[in-house]
Order: C-alpha cells, then structure tokens, then sequence
C-alpha cells in the first residue's frame, strides 16, 4: 500500500492534530474589560502558531446569560456581545486558516438557554401548545401535581436539586442541568431540523469542526419512566435513537469536509465505539486517561483499553490531560489522589505543586508520543495550577447547587497570565478580570517563560515541533522495569517515562530528543521524567 497523498493528510488532518482548547472568557482580554474576547484571541494567534498547534477548539462564543459558562446558548447564530461579534468570528476562522491553524466550535444540542425564543414562546403559549412540543414538559404527580413527574437526577454531581422545574401554569419542565438549561426534545423533528442548520451555518463560515456537548444525552426515553425502576436502556443516557441523529450530522460535515469530536462519557467499550462508527463521530473525547492516576501500570490500561476501543472502527484515539471542567494537571499530579473524579474535588486538598509539575511535564511527553489526536487547555502549557477562588467570587452553578462542597470549576478557567509586568499579568490593561488571579499568578507569564529553554512552555513548544517523527503508526510496548512505560512508534521513535522509585535505564539509542527534566548524573531517567529517543 502507497504513502497517502498530500491531499488525503490534508484531509486527515484531525488523525494527529494538536489541538488547543480556548476558554475564551479567559484566553486574552482585547478592550480591557475584565472578560476575554474574540479581539484578545485574535491577537494572540502569533503565540499560537509558533506553539505549533494545528486546531482551536472554542468553549461557546455564542449570545448567553453565561448561567453555565455559555453551555446555555440564547442564539446559535449570534455571537455574545461580551466577546465580539460575528464579523470578527469570520475574520478570526479566516486569520488562523491562514496561520494553518483550523477552528473547532462547540454546540450544545442537549438543551438551550431559558431566554432561548423557543423557550420564551413555550412560556408564552402554555400547556398543550406546539410551542412547548420543542422541550419536555409534563403535569407534576401528587395529588395537585404538586410533584416532579420522575425521579431523575441532576447531571451537576453533589446537587440533591431536581430536574424539573414547576412553572406557575402547573406544569413541570425537564432539565439535566440548571433550570436556565431547558432540555430540548430530540424526538421532534424542528429540532433536528434546526441543528442540522446550525451545522450548516458555522461550515459555511470557515470552521473545519464541531465538538458536541453532552453528546450521549440528547434521546429521552418518551414515556420518561423513574430510574428507581431501573429501565432498560436507559431512559436518558446513550440510547439508540442517538445514532440517527449523528447519522444525519455526518451527512452534513461531510458535505463541508469538517469533522465532529464527541463529548462521550461511557464505561462501556462497546457502547462508546459505536459512535465512533464511519458514518457517525469522526472522534470522541478519551476520558478514561484524563481521570487515570498517575500510575504505571493504570496508564498503560487506560492506553491499551483506549487503543483497543478505537481499533475496530478505525477512530484515532484523543488524548486529553486537562480540560475547562477538571482539575489542573499540575494541581492534580501534586496530590496523594492524582485521579480525577467531580466528587473527590474538595477546598484546601494538600497539593505539592513542585512533584505535580514534573509529573505533568512527564505526562506532556506521554501524551504527545501516543497516536492520535492531542488537546491541549490553554494554560497547560505555562503550567498553570489550579486556583482557589474566593466564595464571593465563585460563579459556576456547580458550587452553588452542591450547597458549597463542590469548589466547582472556575479555578481552571482562571484568567491567563501574559506579560509578568502588565497589570492583571497581561490579560487585560483596565478592568480586573471576571475571575480574580492568585497572587505570584505573573510568575507563569508567557514572556518570562517565552526565552527559558527549561520553562513549561518551551517544553511543550519543543515537543509538539517534534512530535511528527513518531510517525502515524501503531504503538509498540517495549521490554521495561515495573513502573517504566516504554513504546515506539513506526519511525523508530521511543518514548519513555518512568513512575517508578528508581532512575532508570534509557535504552540503547542514537539521540537524545527531549526529557521532560534533566537525567541523572549516570544518564539515568529520574523518577517521574519522561524522554524521547531514536534508535
């Protein structure tokens, strides 16, 4: 079989992208009022394209009341004011593109904001009106209705709230999340119908994907059963009917050449290949390695069980460390729980920052040798930790709906940090930010770390420039000491990282690429070090 052409890579581009995950909010303030803007990300692509990635995904830009960090869209096809508008989203696609740089956005289709016109008009109608045949409303039970119509729980873990919301005309509508977040009814063909447009809309405006919210949560079972009854298959998460709509979604991207990433959060193998199919979801988000601890032999499971998902369907597994809803790798890695998981989260958890950083430098490496696709949150690669944000400050409905047990998660949204020397670090000149940044936060300034050849981000600059000689082929495990993963790749590229106690051995090889820290004196890997090597 012959080399693909340059066309087909090309093509395939998202087999083995970097991709780099933009909080907008929180990237770059370009009018100096305390909130990123579609203007700071603009002026920003410089640092972009010489990090080298070849993607941006967006967090919602769209109109919001930013109840839910924008998932409660208002207007799919209007940009939120706070951060610009439509013209400038065109000439930002447009500007990357020409930087070789792609744009993923992200559509929410589980549901939509309560000042959505649809929502409006549903309030507005009242019970029994076409209008409200878009979303899920029911009668309450009890006696006077005085009940929600099902048992289901919040998708916001720790939250005892329920999924319904009883409006004053009596009847009770559905939602997964916050009650700003109607869930929209997929059995309604208006609202496939709407969301194919949706598609449509951003393709014709330059963007090469789409990432999908929530993505196995769409299709409700019609007769909305108690889960207490335990109903097969599940009245609300990765039901069948799902399929057709994904069906129906590539069908459109693959008129435009754009390329879907899912949202999938699955246990079961099986189940979440199936929308890894050829002719649904290009890719899906690998959270099984996002929340593995940091541990040998669990890392390489995790690796192997992904590989091995991905296999039958002929997917490229994503790799993913860190994202705008998880704790902060270097926050993480530095604890005695180095998994992640919504309900161990907790204020004042003992962190070393010191031990988290080498390990996540080691985990860079990791994940940017494995094959597939790589995302990268903004703020990774400058190694920024998590923040505790005051409680006077705190504005994600997480920490609100759980009573204030869950810290929720604006200490990774936490403003950037550009220019040690500016105010705000660099972020923004006149207002403070939305979100307070800790003191010494001007320490992880890019500036200061643009000209260190040891900082985080010359790391990560370095290894993703030279991530392509690991090739597009397989992974191979190598002979190594309990705690060491070590594999290769196609092009005689070996990637090593050792979790063991001990330093390591390097194998027999004819260059040294990159470590993730200094070997030892004896040419050792250090423990918690990570290196790339030919051989």
């Amino acid at each position: 079989m012959g080399q693909p052409s340059h066309a087909q890579k090309d093509l395939d581009w998202w087999r083995s992208a970097v991709i780099y995950q933009v909080y907008v909010r929180s990237f770059a303030d370009g009018d100096g009022d305390g909130t990123g803007d579609l203007a700071g990300v603009r002026a920003k692509l410089p640092y972009l394209a010489e990090l080298g990635v070849n993607a941006l995904w967006f967090n919602p830009w769209y109109l919001s009341p930013l109840k839910d960090g924008g998932y409660d869209v208002a207007d799919y096809r209007t940009i939120d004011p706070a951060f610009g508008t439509l013209a400038e989203a065109e000439k930002l696609i447009a500007e990357a593109e020409e930087l070789g740089i792609r744009t993923i956005v992200d559509i929410v289709p589980n549901h939509v904001s309560d000042q959505h016109p649809w929502f409006r008009a549903a309030l507005a109608a009242g019970p029994g009106s076409p209008e409200r045949e878009l979303f899920h409303f029911r009668p309450g039970r009890g006696e006077n209705g005085e009940l929600p119509p099902n048992d289901w729980p919040s998708q916001f873990l720790g939250s005892t709230e329920p999924v319904w919301t009883r409006l004053p005309d009596g009847e009770w509508y559905l939602h997964l999340f916050t009650p700003e977040q109607p869930d929209l009814n997929w059995a309604h063909p208006a609202v496939r119908q709407e969301h194919e447009d949706i598609l449509r809309f951003w393709f014709e405006r330059g963007v090469a994907g789409v990432r999908i919210d929530s993505a196995a949560l769409l299709a409700k079972d019609p007769d909305l059963p108690d889960l207490a009854t335990d109903p097969q298959p599940h009245p609300f998460v990765d039901r069948d009917d799902l399929h057709d709509v994904y069906r129906a979604w590539r069908a459109v991207a693959d008129a435009y050449g754009g390329v879907f990433v899912g949202e999938v959060w699955l246990p079961d193998a099986e189940r979440f290949a199936r929308y890894l199919r050829p002719d649904e979801l290009h890719t899906a988000f690998n959270f099984s390695f996002l929340s593995c601890p940091w541990d040998a032999g669990r890392l390489r499971t995790s690796i192997d069980t992904t590989l091995a998902e991905h296999a039958p369907v002929g997917a490229p597994a994503t790799w993913v460390l860190c994202n705008h809803d998880v704790t902060r790798t270097v926050t993480r890695y530095g604890r005695e729980d180095t998994a992640f998981d919504f309900a161990t989260k907790a204020f004042g958890t003992p962190t070393d920052l010191e031990l988290g950083t080498r390990r996540a430098r080691a985990a860079a490496l990791l994940s940017l040798a494995l094959p597939g696709a790589v995302y990268v949150y903004q703020g990774e690669e400058l190694g920024l930790p998590e923040a505790e944000i005051p409680a006077d400050r705190i504005e994600d409905p997480m920490y609100f709906r759980s009573g204030g047990t869950d810290p929720g998660r604006d200490g990774c949204r936490v403003p950037m940090p550009w220019a040690a020397d500016l105010p705000y670090a660099g972020f923004g000149s006149r207002e403070e930010p939305w979100l307070p940044q800790p003191a010494g936060w001007a320490a992880y300034a890019a500036d200061r770390q643009r000209d260190d050849a040891d900082s985080m981000l010359s790391l990560y600059r370095r290894a993703i420039a030279a991530r392509p000689l690991f090739g597009a082929g397989p992974l191979t495990w190598l002979p190594a000491p309990e705690g060491v993963l070590a594999f290769s790749r196609d092009q005689g590229t070996v990637c090593v990282v050792n979790l063991a106690p001990e330093p390591a051995e390097l194998p027999t090889h004819t260059r040294l690429l990159l470590t993730s820290g200094p070997l030892d004196d004896e040419g050792r890997l250090p423990r918690d070090t990570a290196a790339w090597l030919t051989v």
